[in-house]
């Protein structure tokens, strides 16, 4: 009877001890560092203010969970004639690979932040400036979000920055444990002619829901083959890449389902996605549905449905492949057998105006062109003169 009594009492001791070891190792809280606003571009993509080391110009920067460290525009580096060294480091994209040159232990100053040492590789931005119609001077990855927790609130477009430490999440949510690797790495289902369980990036710098490669596609049999894809590309590291666009059932991202989702499918000629190991990655036009909390340190994402969370999908397809060229909108692309070309768009056509909208703002445009079965009165600029051409925006989610 003694026995027991000692063994028990030894055994509330060392949990004792146990409990507050666990105790001592729990971090502080977070504590609030500053809030910024944000701009959101077509496709979900976030983009935020910034200065560099001394230069008293602000920068845009696209804040990408899908970037493994930090970057500059080449063309801002020669401007602003920002010193950068040689290395031996190799970045892939979805059009290319290259070696990069780094910009070496500068700080970058965000409102109420400045973030010190660090390393930017330097890449070729020019096609996402053509493309989005506004200077992109850098990608924010890795190198920042790895330093704080950042919160991402798409009800009130701003960014709240927070210390590592322990963080009280809101209630309603869901945490997602991705594995890191530089990039968040998770678990999603698609659903189409076979229900999947798929790993995929986790990509705030991608202006699309999902993006599979063919390879997967072709050896999962995923999607259904009666399924209809319409040619068409995205802009990427290296430049432009040829992919198919059409919808999939289904996608799920922890409990949350989403049905009908805009799917790209792309040949992955420089692996960027690391197939067999993913299958694609979930980009911002669907996670901008949730208010994120993006915690490296744990590592933890906390997904919280917000306002935009039932927003119709963009189901428009054109085949128009516009952008801005020496301040003008150019036309580029004109896939085949694409809305584009019935409504008889040729490349170097410039656009004048959409709807009588004579902004030359290529936001506006696009979004004007984000109404499936609308017919669009556009007028262009040829070395005939001008011409007004009709658009009617194919819905791919019901092939008219």
């Amino acid at each position: 009877m003694r026995l027991r009594s000692i063994t028990t009492l030894l055994c509330l001791t060392l949990a004792s001890l146990s409990l507050s070891a666990q105790e001592v190792f729990v971090p502080p809280p977070a504590r609030h560092i500053t809030s910024f606003g944000f701009r959101m571009l077509t496709g979900g993509i976030v983009t935020l203010r910034a200065k560099l080391g001394n230069f008293s110009d602000s920068l845009t920067f696209i804040l990408d969970t899908g970037s493994g460290g930090i970057s500059l525009d080449s063309a801002t580096v020669a401007e602003k004639k920002i010193p950068s060294v040689p290395s031996d480091r190799t970045i892939r994209g979805i059009a290319g690979s290259m070696i990069v040159r780094f910009a070496n232990n500068h700080t970058l100053h965000l409102p109420g932040l400045d973030v010190d040492s660090l390393n930017f590789h330097i890449n070729d931005y020019d096609i996402l400036t053509s493309a989005y119609g506004e200077k992109i001077d850098g990608i924010i990855g890795y190198s920042f979000l790895s330093r704080y927790i950042v919160k991402i609130d798409y009800d009130s477009s701003k960014i709240h920055v927070f210390t590592k430490g322990s963080i009280k999440y809101p209630r309603g949510g869901f945490m997602l444990k991705p594995q890191l690797q530089y990039i968040p790495i998770l678990s999603a289902g698609v659903k189409d002619a076979r229900d999947l369980s798929t790993r995929v990036y986790f990509d705030t710098g991608a202006g699309m829901c999902l993006l599979m490669t063919s390879d997967y596609v072709n050896d999962s049999g995923v999607v259904g083959k009666r399924r209809k894809w319409y040619a068409t590309q995205a802009e990427g590291l290296g430049g432009k890449a040829p992919m198919k666009q059409g919808i999939v059932k289904q996608v799920r991202l922890g409990p949350y389902k989403f049905r009908n989702v805009p799917t790209y499918i792309f040949d992955d000629e420089y692996n960027v996605i690391q197939y067999p190991a993913l299958g694609g990655l979930i980009g911002n036009d669907l996670l901008r549905r949730f208010n994120l909390i993006i915690n490296y340190d744990r590592p933890e994402i906390h997904l919280l449905p917000n306002s935009h969370f039932k927003d119709v999908f963009d189901y428009a397809y054109t085949g128009l492949g516009m952008y801005v060229v020496d301040g003008e909108i150019l036309v580029v692309d004109v896939m085949p057998g694409s809305p584009a070309e019935v409504a008889g768009f040729k490349p170097d056509d410039l656009i004048i105006a959409v709807q009588n909208n004579f902004s030359k703002n290529i936001q506006t445009y696009k979004n004007l062109m984000q109404t499936p079965g609308e017919r669009l009165k556009i007028l262009v600029l040829r070395d005939g003169g001008p011409v007004v051409l009709t658009l009617k925006v194919k819905n791919i989610l019901t092939g008219r």
